[in-house]
């Protein structure tokens, strides 16, 4: 696992996978079903692995966590960078702390919370985490109203900040007033788009953004990274020709919920098991189960044409 300070090259130098985490029947965490996703990524060139929601590390209990990252630090290659994530509410965060503060992770992300919590609120719990655990953090903003712009400023300028995953959803999104105003504060080179493909090439080409999360890169990496590099090269048209092959599965995901469908998606697609989801998420029924196999499989189909050979 690598474990150097992060750098704004490190944001931009990979797709940054957001990994559902594979259980067992028993919901105890699978380490082989783990391993499997994390090597498949890692064959198709992803070398950044954040788990955050698509984990549901919002259900992880303080118990669990150690194991949880014993299990990471373990089947990370050397060179995978490894983001964990804690949180949300701030008893999790600070029981969370000694944990974390312990580890060689080079950081963590802070789970957002929606309820019960204000700007200014949330503002500090993070001032007070990044300062105790001693290394900037990662600002995971998906709703206007949940960091202002300026305080998300001023923990940057405080040298609290290694990066921000911008992941609100807008129905037009170049048409984004609090990001142009974000990124009027804040260095443009720790943003990252933070909702998948469907943005991310307007997030790079409008908005200067030098990176992107996915989900559905656990289904296609060398599809994803693809389009990462065509748009480093400035060749749009091509990285949207690309980018078209996740709308079947990304549609899904926006109907039926992005972290149920990716979890189902990776067993699916013949990658690993994933298992059972954690409560107080379920997986889906049969029903949905099928368009998501039939989505999950093409995708990876299209993948295994871009994998060197």
């Amino acid at each position: 696992m690598k474990t150097t300070p992060v750098t704004p090259s490190d944001l931009a130098s990979s797709v940054i996978a957001v990994p559902p985490l594979a259980r067992h029947r028993d919901l105890t965490i699978s380490t082989a079903d783990n391993r499997a996703l994390i090597q498949y990524l890692e064959e198709g060139g992803v070398r950044t692995l954040l788990y955050g929601g698509n984990a549901n590390l919002y259900n992880v209990g303080a118990g669990e966590l150690p194991e949880l990252l014993d299990m990471l630090e373990q089947e990370a290659g050397d060179d995978t960078w490894v983001i964990p994530s804690v949180g949300p509410d701030f008893g999790k965060l600070m029981d969370q702390l000694d944990v974390v503060r312990e580890r060689d992770f080079p950081t963590v992300m802070i789970l957002p919370l929606a309820f019960p919590a204000t700007s200014d609120g949330i503002a500090t719990g993070i001032r007070r985490f990044a300062e105790r655990y001693g290394k900037p953090v990662i600002v995971y903003i998906k709703a206007d109203g949940y960091l202002e712009p300026a305080q998300v400023a001023a923990l940057a300028n405080d040298g609290l900040v290694a990066g921000i995953k911008y992941a609100t959803v807008r129905a037009e999104p170049r048409e984004d007033v609090y990001l142009r105003a974000l990124l009027d504060v804040v260095d443009r080179s720790i943003v990252v788009s933070g909702i998948g493909e469907r943005p991310a090439i307007i997030h790079l080409r409008d908005f200067g953004l030098q990176g992107f999360t996915s989900g559905s890169v656990c289904v296609a990496p060398n599809s994803s990274m693809r389009i990462l590099a065509l748009c480093k090269d400035g060749r749009w048209d091509e990285a949207e020709e690309e980018r078209a092959k996740f709308l079947p599965l990304e549609n899904l995901r926006d109907a039926h919920s992005p972290i149920r469908v990716l979890h189902e998606a990776v067993t699916l697609a013949g990658i690993a098991d994933m298992g059972p989801m954690l409560p107080m998420l379920s997986n889906l029924g049969e029903a949905q189960r099928a368009p998501v196999r039939e989505a999950a499989i093409a995708l990876r189909q299209h993948d295994e044409q871009l994998a060197p050979s």
